[in-house]
């Protein structure tokens, strides 16, 4: 497996992990071909930036039988840094450039040559951006060497043809795109593709279209809101249960760089270093100005971090935004002999199961086990010998000082965890168990014990691990996690009773923290160590 970089690509280039590619043959054919579009530059020969070509290099990369390594790829850009051009200058490579493999050279390099009968598709939801990205592709080829030397080349305002292939903008009209024999699609900026606005069915039959073809398809995004389920949301939410491992595909490509999670719009020196890492790429951006947009009244915050950092922003009633949460990441991880607590939230069938550990000296949150119904398993249900034996393992690997389960569906095991560990653990969870928290019959402590952990988690206070699909799946439930208010302050839930976005994983964690305040206000602790109440 190749590691990935901080922007979501494969580290370095393929060539350094013995990876062949056809992207070289790309790279040199668009440059000699196409022309700039626009700006300064305007009608001189094409170039690819730096990143641009790398992920290049790596979309077009096969394995030793020639078969391509993705399928699909996202590209997260922020706020002109050259999305449309991009998706233009891949558009018109796949029109007529060297997107075939063709087997391999004397040095075992991969060769390319052009699809035999290609059909790309430029696809928005809406007329007025497939018209800006067209216009971006005339001028490339019009103004470029292509329009000598490309065979039988006609361009019009509304496709550009060639002897034997075709390249047609769309806007969204899926039922009348059904069955077209497409070999390449560009599905521009998919943070405006809706179900309501038929986004979500157009990107359905492109890849439909695709698939049946051996076609691949690129997406081209600023990065999106939170919560609307746009295709870019979606493929996001995709990527994500990919690397928690639930879903088995390495055939996603996705280039995303953010600015750092710990970019402070109010200061100046952060911001900067902020936007000069996300523009890195785009040396035509002037970065004083993109301050002064910024930081002008008119810029809502989130939109200031979405549109030019790069960053996903909460939905306007998460519990906690992307930044708070990533810049608690640290590199420990727990040991054996930590004191801990434990904090347990149980399903069943739909609701996920998990077990939240929290280190007591320093707040550190580790997830032991989260256990969720795969996708489609309609009769799944929870092994609940196997969570059993995660509660007892971590029992007796970690000196536990308290374990606080919430009761509903797991009545009885949390009965004999009580009988158990009952001399082992140095507090109650209440007056009646000592393991057994009922959330929502103690709403006042549980809401007290919620606004305590969010205020910790927003001034850097809770820390927690990274690099495994159990803390994954953990940043995704406390991401999913809403604010929701009751008689008593704010407490949390999902954004809907029928959502399938899970919270388990933040009960399970705010459950785990009010075990180790509990702890911490007893007095009572195993070891020496001293701590600090961080509350």
């Amino acid at each position: 497996m190749i590691p990935r970089s901080a922007d979501g690509l494969p580290e370095g280039w393929p060539a350094e992990h013995g990876v062949t590619t056809v992207g070289i043959d790309v790279l040199a054919w668009a440059e000699a071909f196409l022309a700039q579009p626009d700006g300064d530059e305007a009608g001189r020969p094409w170039r690819w930036t730096d990143a641009q070509a790398r992920f290049v290099a790596w979309w077009y990369a096969v394995d030793r039988n020639g078969r391509w390594l993705f399928r699909r790829a996202q590209v997260v850009l922020p706020k002109g840094a050259g999305k449309s051009p991009l998706a233009a200058a891949l558009s018109c490579v796949e029109l007529a450039g060297p997107v075939r493999f063709d087997g391999f050279d004397a040095a075992g390099n991969a060769v390319g040559k052009p699809h035999p009968s290609p059909w790309v598709q430029l696809s928005a939801v809406s007329q007025d951006q497939t018209t800006n990205t067209m216009s971006l592709v005339l001028s490339m080829v019009n103004e470029g060497e292509a329009s000598d030397l490309i065979e039988g080349l006609d361009t019009g305002v509304t496709r550009v043809l060639t002897r034997n292939g075709r390249l047609d903008p769309v806007a969204a009209s899926a039922s009348s795109r059904e069955g077209q024999r497409l070999s390449a699609a560009v599905l521009d900026e998919t943070h405006h593709w809706m179900k309501a606005n038929g986004g979500h069915r157009l990107a359905q039959t492109i890849r439909r279209n695709l698939g049946k073809m051996g076609g691949r398809s690129i997406e081209t995004t600023n990065a999106w809101s939170p919560g609307l389920e746009s295709v870019a949301e979606l493929t996001g939410e995709y990527a994500a249960l990919i690397e928690e491992g639930k879903v088995r595909d390495e055939g996603l490509l996705r280039w995303h760089r953010q600015a750092p999670a710990d970019t402070r719009l109010g200061d100046e020196a952060s911001l900067r270093a902020g936007l000069e890492y996300v523009y890195a790429d785009s040396p035509w951006i002037d970065i004083d100005r993109v301050i002064g947009e910024v930081q002008d009244p008119g810029t809502p915050p989130e939109q200031a971090r979405r549109f030019y950092l790069n960053q996903i922003v909460a939905a306007e009633d998460s519990l906690v935004s992307t930044q708070e949460w990533d810049a608690g990441t640290v590199e420990d991880r727990l040991e054996p002999g930590d004191e801990i607590t434990l904090g347990f939230d149980g399903g069943k069938t739909d609701d996920a199961t998990v077990l939240i550990a929290m280190r007591v000296r320093d707040r550190l949150v580790q997830p032991l086990g989260i256990w969720e119904r795969p996708d489609g398993a309609d009769d799944w249900q929870v092994d609940r010998e196997t969570v059993d034996g995660v509660v007892r393992n971590a029992m007796s690997t970690y000196r536990v000082s308290a374990f606080f389960a919430d009761v509903a569906l797991w009545e009885s095991y949390i009965d004999q965890w009580s009988l158990d560990y009952r001399s082992d653990l140095l507090v109650k969870a209440t007056p009646k168990s000592v393991v057994g928290y009922d959330m929502r019959g103690n709403l006042s402590d549980t809401t007290r014990g919620n606004e305590r952990l969010i205020a910790a988690i927003a001034d850097g206070l809770v820390l927690h691990t990274e690099g495994t699909r159990l803390d994954a799946a953990l940043r995704r439930h406390v991401l999913n996690t809403r604010r929701r208010l009751n008689r008593y302050g704010v407490s949390f839930g999902k954004e809907h009773r029928e959502s399938k976005r899970k919270v388990d994983g933040y009960a399970g964690m705010l459950l785990a923290d009010m075990a180790r305040m509990k702890v911490l206000e007893s007095g009572k602790r195993r070891g020496s160590r001293k701590v600090v109440i961080l509350s």
